[in-house]
Parts: structure tokens; C-alpha cells; sequence
């Protein structure tokens, strides 16, 4: 059984730093494999080709010369060169650039039978690595013969040496990036010529003297150079090396500044590629690659399984607070939309919410804007009162009437205008609303939206609009979290892809812990270990307090995966159901 790191010891949890020490490694010596550290440069097999054409476009020009290089770790492994007849006149033009004639290529063979020994030759869909300067020209005119074959173009890595150039090449050393001028620059040993086999082995030249240069940069695997063209500030590039020995696993990774403090927490799939993939063109917020700049180090802890991953990830935002991110940084701050206890009650967002009432609130929301407004939604279509004074049973003799009461949307218990029965017959619409019974509030707000549209009135209707998505996002949240949160335990498997099953143990909407049954043995005794050594949850004083509404959302959504199975369940006083005419079957409509 492959051991999750939440469910470490009965009752308990691996503290974080001694997570974060198991998974890095730090303090023993750790041997890293080909596959953390990726491709070595002088491992990757290079094929440089160059292309002359009677054209610069491939819908209108044919191929009248192929020229290309193996090479790999600097020796060259073999080399291709032959004319091709392109079946049109060359144009005088093209034949003054690269001097070949018309009567150079009428013996030649034509593309359909140079094409598939070139791709034979490349290997391109063999892991060689396509190298052309202005990539783009000739691999699109080679892309376009092959189709017009009928044939698969093999999708090759592609690197473009203009592009490389462009990166580290400064216009004080050359004027231009054109192949004479960075051969001239770097001293090849061949001149090129507008031939095609001459340009691909100056090519070759050029293409080691970049690769010279982009080493100190960082740039020494196949995984960098894939990315070297991209417009990523060199010293950002440089601490790209924090990705190697990372595993490729899933798991939580942790950014961390010059005083140790963690600046950025994320959960990846792939740990190595998700960290990498931070110092390529790939990452463009500006927020973001500030942290990059300031951050000195990457932690990691890798996890069983990637539910495990997404939820750590949860709780140590909660936890450490990183200054970089955005979400999850008050869990514990998420609104409630309940009824007030007194004899006239009202709807009020509240920030706390007792376990028992669970069923007499709406959600929770995802800020205090979207509570004010679901809570909106109600008062539209129910006439609860809306101001914030605490009613007598018997109404002062000096109270007066608000203006809702005089339009009719307000009984006025205040004045004695509903007594408690009558105002109680009121209230019940709201209570059935906050029980996620939103049939009635849904009708009300999308007859009000219709008939604000047809009279014009399109930002009111918006407004109705907002509301009513508050409305159903909150009351979908209800009904899906409602019956786990109460579960005081229930364990799921899935089938995993690489065969075996994955088994997650929840209690209370909390993962009390997770691991993997291997592909061949009896999952049961792994379910049994589970259940034995995972985090105690005891019962909650408030609703969704055992865990972060986010950590429930995450187990609530791979519990609805396709092929889960309910492998063990102790109810609670919720059906782990979800109502078939429950608020789900609402559209929810789009925000402005």
C-alpha cells in the first residue's frame, strides 16, 4: 500500500515541516534520475534542414532542394542533400539568388519520392528535434508536401535559430539575424550560399555558438531550450535549475523567499513540469513573475494521490498565508444567508453558523457581495421585513410604518399590521428558500428580468440577473455540501488509470486521509488500514467546520467522478443524496 501523507499515524497528521523535510529529501542524499533532471543537450539528436524554393509560400511555390545535418552532442551523424524537381518553371529571380537552373532539376527526382526518404532520414517522429533558421519557412513548406501526400506530418520540437538569436544575440555584435551575418559573426566553417546543404551545416555552426551562449543562462536540457525564444528576462530563465530533482509526481509545491517565508503555495500533477513551466513564456502574470523574482527556492510535498494534492494545497494556504496568492486565504471568513431567531424574523448574512442549522441557511457564499444579493433574491419575492431592529411581541405604540409597507411588499408587524401566526405563514417561503426549495424566488426573479427587458430597463433587469445567479449558486452549494459535511464517515474508490484503485477516506467533508491499492491486490485491507490510521474528525460545532468549504468542494467533485464506488458509509442525519428537483435543475444565468 502506497501510505498518504495525511494519514501518517492514527488520530494524526505529519506535521508540515517533517512533510515538507520527507518529501525534499533535505538532510540525505538523494540520487536523481535522467527522467527529474529531463534531456541533456548533448543527448538530443538535432536534424538542421534548409529548403530552396521556386517561392516564399507554400500554397504557391514548390521545394526545389533539400539539404539536412544529424547531428548530436556535436558530431554529425550523417547528412542529406538532393534536388528536387518542382514541376514549375523556376523563376529567374530565384535562379540568380541560389543558381539553380531549370535544367539542374528536370532529372531530378519530385517530391512525392524525395519527401519519404527525408522523413526516414530525420526521424522526426522518433524524438529528433527539427533546427532551421526561420524555422517556420521550411518546416510549413515540408508540413504542406506531406498532407498533400496524404501523409501524417510526424509534429516535431521545433527550434528556430532567428528566434535564439534574437534572444542573445545584440544588435552591437550584428546588425541583422540573417544566416550570413551570424555566420560571419560566429566564424563557420562553411559559408553559406543559398544552397541548401551549405546553409544547413553553417546552420549546424550557428547553432552550437547559441547554444554556447544560452548554458550559462540555464538553458542546458531539451525542456529549456524548447522555451529559450520565449521572452523570459534572463535572470528569471536562470532559476529555472530549481525544477531539477523535482518529481514527477503530484503533489504541493511552495515558493519561498530569502528569509525562508513561503511567498506562493500551488499543486501540480507533475511537479518537475509544473515548477519548470513557471520560467517559460507560459507564465504571464505579472504578480506572479514578481515572486519569481524575489523567490530563492522551491519546497515540495509530494502526495499519493492528486485529490491529496489539491487539498494540502487548500490547507496550507489557509495556513501559512502566502502573500502571492489570492484564493483560499479566508476560508473561514465565507457568509451564510439565514433566518434571525425572535419572534419576527428576518434574512441575515452571517459569518458563523451552528452545525444544527445547516438546514436553515444558505450556503456558504463565495463573498459578502453574493450573500447580499442572494439575500436580495428572497426579499423580492418573499415580503419578510427588512429592517434591522429587533420587534416586541406587542408592537409600541408609537411605531410607524416604512415605505415598503405602504407599497405592499412589507406586512408591517411593527405597526400590529401581521401578528406572529400571520407573519410565521410568511417566513415559511423564506425557510423553504433557505432549504434550497428556490422554485418559487426562481419564478418571481425571471418574470420581474423579462418584464424589466421589455420595458427597456436592461440595467435593473441585470441587477435581477445577479441576483438570482447569487441565489442558485448559493443554494447549489447547500444541497451538494450538505449531505457530506454531515457523513461522519464514508470511503470511495476509483479505478486508476495505471490499473489498481484509489481510495479516499472523508469524515465530516474532510479527506481524513487517502491511498492507493496496487494494481492485482485485494483493495480491502487497504480500505481497512485506511479507516484505522486516519485523521480523527470529531462532529463540528459550526457547519463546515471540519474542514475548508474549498476542501469539501474538492472531495464533493471527485466523489461525482465517473466510475467512483461507495466502498463504506456511516450516514448522518443528511441521505448522502442530491435532490433530483433541487436547485441544480436551475440554468444558472451568466453574470455581467
Amino acid at each position: 500500500m502506497q501510505r498518504s501523507l495525511l494519514d501518517v499515524a492514527p488520530g494524526g497528521r505529519l506535521p508540515l515541516d517533517d512533510a515538507t523535510r520527507a518529501a525534499t529529501g533535505r538532510g540525505t542524499p538523494v540520487q536523481l534520475g535522467l527522467d527529474d533532471l529531463g534531456t541533456p543537450l548533448h543527448e538530443v539528436t538535432f536534424v538542421v534542414v534548409d529548403l530552396e524554393t521556386t517561392g516564399g509560400s507554400p500554397a504557391g511555390a514548390e521545394i526545389t532542394e533539400i539539404g539536412a545535418v544529424k547531428v548530436r552532442g556535436g558530431e554529425v551523424l550523417g547528412e542529406f542533400q538532393t534536388l528536387v524537381n518542382p514541376g514549375v518553371p523556376i523563376p529567374p529571380t530565384i535562379t540568380v539568388l541560389t543558381g539553380i537552373t531549370n535544367a539542374m532539376v528536370i532529372q531530378a527526382p519530385p517530391i512525392t519520392e524525395v519527401l519519404p526518404a527525408f522523413l526516414e532520414f530525420a526521424g522526426l517522429d522518433r524524438g529528433t528535434v527539427f533546427v532551421a533558421h526561420n524555422a517556420g519557412f521550411d518546416a510549413g513548406f515540408l508540413r504542406h508536401a506531406t498532407e498533400r501526400m496524404g501523409l501524417t506530418w510526424p509534429r516535431p520540437p521545433i527550434v528556430d535559430t532567428v528566434k535564439l538569436a534574437r534572444r542573445i544575440v545584440t544588435k552591437d555584435e550584428a546588425p541583422n539575424h540573417k544566416l550570413g551575418t551570424l555566420a560571419a559573426l560566429f566564424s563557420t566553417a562553411v559559408t553559406p550560399d543559398h544552397r541548401a546543404l551549405h546553409d544547413a551545416r553553417a546552420t549546424v555552426d550557428v547553432l552550437h555558438a547559441l547554444l554556447g551562449r544560452l548554458a550559462p543562462l540555464g538553458v542546458t536540457h531539451l525542456e529549456d531550450l524548447r522555451t529559450a525564444a520565449d521572452p523570459v528576462p534572463h535572470g528569471r530563465r536562470r532559476k529555472a535549475t530549481m525544477a531539477d530533482g523535482l518529481p514527477r509526481t503530484p503533489g504541493v509545491y511552495q515558493f519561498v523567499g530569502p528569509d525562508g517565508k513561503v511567498l506562493y503555495v500551488g499543486t501540480a500533477v507533475d511537479l518537475h513540469r509544473r515548477v519548470r513551466s513557471y520560467f517559460t513564456a507560459a507564465e504571464k502574470r505579472a504578480r506572479i513573475g514578481e515572486m519569481l523574482d524575489i523567490a530563492t527556492g522551491v519546497r515540495t510535498v509530494p502526495c499519493a494521490t492528486v485529490l491529496e494534492a489539491q487539498v494540502r494545497e487548500v490547507r496550507l494556504i489557509a495556513e501559512l498565508d502566502p502573500p502571492y496568492n489570492r484564493r483560499s486565504r479566508r476560508p473561514e471568513r465565507r457568509p451564510w444567508l439565514r433566518l434571525t431567531d425572535e419572534p419576527y424574523p428576518r434574512l441575515s448574512v452571517v459569518r458563523r453558523l451552528p452545525a444544527g442549522h445547516l438546514g436553515q441557511a444558505l450556503g456558504p457564499f463565495t463573498s459578502q457581495r453574493a450573500a447580499t444579493e442572494a439575500l436580495e433574491a428572497v426579499q423580492e419575492a418573499v415580503a419578510v421585513r427588512r429592517c434591522g431592529t429587533r420587534l416586541p411581541l406587542v408592537p409600541r405604540p408609537a411605531a410607524t410604518a416604512c415605505a415598503l409597507a405602504e407599497m405592499g411588499r412589507c406586512g408591517a408587524p411593527c405597526t400590529g399590521g401581521q401578528d406572529v401566526a400571520a407573519y410565521a405563514a410568511v417566513v415559511a417561503g423564506a425557510r423553504a428558500t433557505l432549504g434550497a426549495d428556490v422554485d418559487h424566488v426562481v419564478a418571481v426573479l425571471h418574470g420581474k428580468i423579462r418584464q424589466l427587458a421589455a420595458q427597456e430597463r436592461y440595467e435593473e433587469a441585470a441587477t435581477q440577473r445577479d441576483r438570482l445567479h447569487a441565489l442558485l449558486a448559493g443554494a447549489r452549494r447547500s444541497e451538494r455540501l450538505r449531505p457530506l459535511v454531515t457523513t461522519p464517515e464514508l470511503v470511495a474508490a476509483r479505478r486508476r488509470d495505471a490499473g489498481g484503485w484509489e481510495l479516499v477516506l472523508v469524515r465530516h467533508g474532510r479527506l481524513a486521509g487517502t491511498a492507493v491499492a496496487p494494481r492485482g491486490a485485494d483493495p480491502m485491507p487497504v480500505v481497512a488500514a485506511l479507516r484505522a490510521s486516519g485523521e480523527a474528525v470529531p462532529a463540528p460545532e459550526t457547519a463546515c467546520g471540519a474542514a475548508p468549504v474549498e476542501e469539501s468542494e474538492l472531495v464533493a467533485g471527485w466523489l461525482e467522478q465517473p466510475g467512483v464506488r461507495l466502498v463504506h458509509l456511516e450516514e448522518g442525519e443528511v441521505p448522502l443524496a442530491c435532490p433530483v428537483r433541487g436547485a441544480a435543475r436551475h440554468p444558472l444565468p451568466a453574470r455581467g
